[in-house]
């Protein structure tokens, strides 16, 4: 592994628990730090569907996260992959959404630049109540 692939996947990482105790509290302040200025994020559906631009945007869709699943949410990793910009994470997550169990299978996407994570992308498929 290049000492680039080894960087990203070591701030990658940094992020991934950082957007893991943002689900299960709503603490959100240690992954947005992590975020360049110039942070894009990519969303499947919803309020937030397709492409958003800034820090103040992603702020603004963690706290509507946080505000849908207000008991927070828990992550099992599966796996992840890289390469020398880009780290993909494989989970399950679960918890309540909007007063009914939710679980789903995630991939999210972090590519870094430096030692921030300058975009995300999500993906989801299964029906929000199965693993």
């Amino acid at each position: 592994m290049s000492q680039t692939s080894e960087h990203t996947l070591k701030i990658a990482h940094q992020a991934f628990e950082q957007f893991t105790h943002g689900l299960a509290t709503g603490e959100w302040q240690g992954f947005l730090d992590m975020l360049t200025e110039d942070f894009t994020f990519w969303f499947p559906m919803g309020k937030f569907h397709g492409l958003n631009e800034g820090k103040d945007r992603a702020n603004e869709f963690f706290q509507y996260v946080s505000a849908s699943f207000k008991g927070g949410l828990s992550l099992t990793l599966d796996r992840f992959t890289s390469n020398e910009t880009t780290v993909v994470f494989e989970f399950r997550d679960q918890g309540i959404l909007l007063e009914q169990p939710y679980k789903n299978r995630v991939a999210v996407s972090f590519d870094v630049r430096g030692d921030k994570i300058c975009s995300y992308r999500e993906y989801f498929g299964s029906d929000g109540k199965s693993y």
